[in-house]
């Protein structure tokens, strides 16, 4: 497979595991936050997200890391295999509070010089740890109804959901 995406929420693993890939199979590199986040943690308008969406995809070999769903009908009309990374919630809490305060402590320069504060991650709608929380559920119902659809039945859909999976996943990558 030439053109990938990792999904899942916050704290699954998606920028590890697709580095990884990206790696192994010597594939360019996308991340979906990068392209969308502009200053003062201002997302960029659709419009403008769409086309650098668009462009990123354009190639025939990449591997892109990141769900935003509203780029779906981009996206997915030319990938040909989805990672759905579905790991227990409690995982995926404990990793997204922990990357947080990691962030926030160490104040790392995120996409376009933004900075997670203690006040946004825990204080505000915009924190990400209520954010993952959320999306945590109404991805797990999503995924069924996509990689059974019609209209997705060019794309290889993929469940991994415990580090067991994802390490065995890497590794028939490693075979090939």
């Amino acid at each position: 497979m030439q053109r990938i995406n990792i999904i899942g929420t916050s704290g699954s693993g998606k920028t590890t595991v697709s580095r990884q890939i990206a790696k192994r199979l010597n594939l360019p590199y996308i991340e979906l936050e990068e392209l969308c986040w502009q200053g003062n943690w201002t997302e960029l308008d659709n419009d403008k997200f769409f086309l650098k969406v668009q462009k990123a995809v354009s190639t025939d070999h990449w591997v892109l890391d990141g769900t935003y769903s509203r780029t779906r009908h981009i996206k997915w009309k030319r990938v040909q295999m989805v990672i759905y990374l579905d790991l227990p919630l409690l995982v995926v809490f404990y990793r997204v509070l922990r990357r947080t305060l990691f962030r926030i402590f160490t104040r790392e320069i995120l996409w376009a010089g933004n900075r997670e504060t203690l006040w946004r991650a825990f204080f505000t709608n915009d924190s990400i740890i209520l954010w993952s929380i959320k999306a945590f559920f109404r991805k797990r119902k999503e995924y069924p109804i996509f990689s059974k659809s019609p209209e997705y039945s060019h794309i290889k859909f993929v469940r991994l959901c415990s580090e067991r999976e994802i390490k065995n996943f890497l590794t028939s990558l490693y075979s090939k």
